[in-house]
């Protein structure tokens, strides 16, 4: 037998070659079922409502653009979409300002951080059933918080029916969401060299110049990923206000959910498909606009 020849890098390469080849195919084998699922109940019912969106439902001859037109002229849509972007706009930012605040000192190690992370997790593990409960409770026009108003001669209002319902909205999608993203928040500043900051404070730096010049300059990818969850999870809150309010709420908390589900309702299936489509490419084209801007940093 040679020797040479079993040696041979070449032999050694195609074995590897080989042996990466079968990895690829008991990884591909893993990932085919998610997969065929994400396509079955994601990409080709969507792709099917895409096409919907440039056709009459009950003829189903093309109708070009005209969906998109019915619906961008509908003082409903424009309100609802008005309304969702406040949502968006407002609570988004004080989502990821306050879980940010809130994770620098739990990360350092506060006396209870443990048990204050753990209730921070809780709002996430209560059912939306549950919250639209304690909504009624503290909220509602003989609620808790009217009540505990009246003690001071304050007088009570109907926060779900005014427009206080917006403020009320904004405080549950902050209270129910913040523990997550202080938790990712937490993870980000796990990965921070603590020998970077060591070395900043020797040469004199204090902690808000830390801060400032280390410790958010490398939570950039962080901040991305928390930002755009934060987004796609501003869509959620909707449960929440429908089951209190129902179909037609109070205009401030109208949202394109309510929207959507009274279109449901009236089988307006032109209208729901060229809304879906409207609404899919700017929430896209927001977070390929963000992914642009903080790509590069």
């Amino acid at each position: 037998m040679d020797i040479k020849k079993i040696r041979s890098p070449h032999l050694f390469r195609s074995s590897a070659a080989r042996g990466g080849r079968s990895r690829d195919r008991w990884g591909l084998a893993f990932v085919l079922p998610s997969l065929a699922g994400v396509l079955a109940l994601y990409v080709i019912p969507y792709l099917d409502v895409v096409r919907r969106a440039f056709v009459r439902t009950m003829t189903g001859e093309f109708a070009g653009l005209s969906n998109f037109r019915q619906v961008l002229g509908n003082p409903a849509f424009r309100l609802a979409a008005v309304n969702t972007a406040k949502m968006m706009g407002i609570s988004v930012p004080i989502l990821v300002v306050c879980s940010l605040l809130l994770a620098v000192p739990l990360q350092k190690g506060i006396p209870g951080g443990r048990w204050f992370k753990s209730g921070l997790l809780i709002p996430m593990a209560v059912p939306v059933a549950s919250v639209v409960l304690l909504w009624q409770c503290v909220f509602a026009k003989q609620g808790f918080l009217n009540g505990l108003l009246h003690l001071f001669g304050i007088p009570g209002t109907d926060w779900m029916n005014t427009g206080h319902a917006f403020a009320v909205l904004v405080f549950s999608y902050v209270w129910k969401n913040l523990g997550y993203s202080v938790i990712l928040w937490i993870a980000a500043l796990e990965g921070i060299p603590a020998s970077i900051r060591e070395a900043a404070r020797i040469d004199g730096a204090g902690e808000w110049v830390i801060f400032l010049r280390i410790t958010v300059p490398n939570l950039f990818s962080a901040f991305f990923t928390i930002t755009v969850l934060s987004l796609i999870n501003s869509f959620k809150v909707f449960r929440e206000a429908y089951l209190v309010a129902g179909d037609y709420p109070d205009e401030s908390i109208y949202m394109l959910q309510h929207l959507f589900n009274n279109w449901y309702r009236n089988l307006d299936v032109d209208k729901m498909a060229a809304g879906a489509v409207l609404s899919g490419a700017v929430l896209l084209a927001l977070v390929s606009l963000f992914w642009k801007r903080w790509e590069g940093k």
